[in-house]
């Protein structure tokens, strides 16, 4: 069963039913302690309904969420993108690069003698016919997009040295 100030309270706050109010009602007119709980707590209900309530500035939120705003503009967005990546993956397109440039030039016919590249490999090393490679879509489409990966690349590059220049 609840206390009596428990019991008190949901009397005076109008939270029981009409059976407890009745039964308090009769507690508090037969028993001391009870009334003098009663009138305790009356009092400071009264007291508490008379206190005028503190209330913020009106720029109070405004401060706030300022203050929020800035903490949150102070710290830079950065990404966590490893530069081990970056660097493996640039490596890649730079060799791929490299040994198409290679097999392309070993496999052209120049008229100049001085360009005229003969590759000789071990007769136990076959290389694969790649005429029909290197004149295919798939490979223009190819050159295209390292091309065009390069100049991100750069200008990625370039732009990023120039803010740290203007910073």
């Amino acid at each position: 069963m609840n206390t009596i100030e428990e019991e008190l309270w949901n009397y005076i706050d109008g939270n029981c039913t009409p059976a407890e109010q009745a039964a308090i009602a009769r507690l508090i007119e037969q028993d001391e302690a009870y009334s003098k709980k009663y009138q305790e707590l009356l009092q400071l209900n009264q007291e508490f309904a008379a206190m005028e309530l503190d209330e913020p500035s009106m720029a109070f939120t405004y401060n706030v969420m300022e203050t929020i705003r800035t903490e949150n503009a102070r710290q830079p967005l950065k990404a966590a993108i490893d530069k081990r990546i970056i660097i493996g993956i640039a490596v890649f397109f730079i060799f791929t690069i490299l040994a198409l440039l290679v097999f392309a030039f070993a496999n052209t016919h120049s008229q100049l003698s001085a360009f005229d590249v003969k590759v000789k490999l071990p007769a136990a090393v076959k290389l694969p016919n790649v005429a029909n490679i290197f004149t295919s879509p798939v490979f223009k489409w190819f050159i295209m997009f390292d091309v065009v990966l390069a100049l991100f690349l750069s200008d990625s590059y370039l732009r990023r040295k120039k803010t740290t220049k203007q910073a």
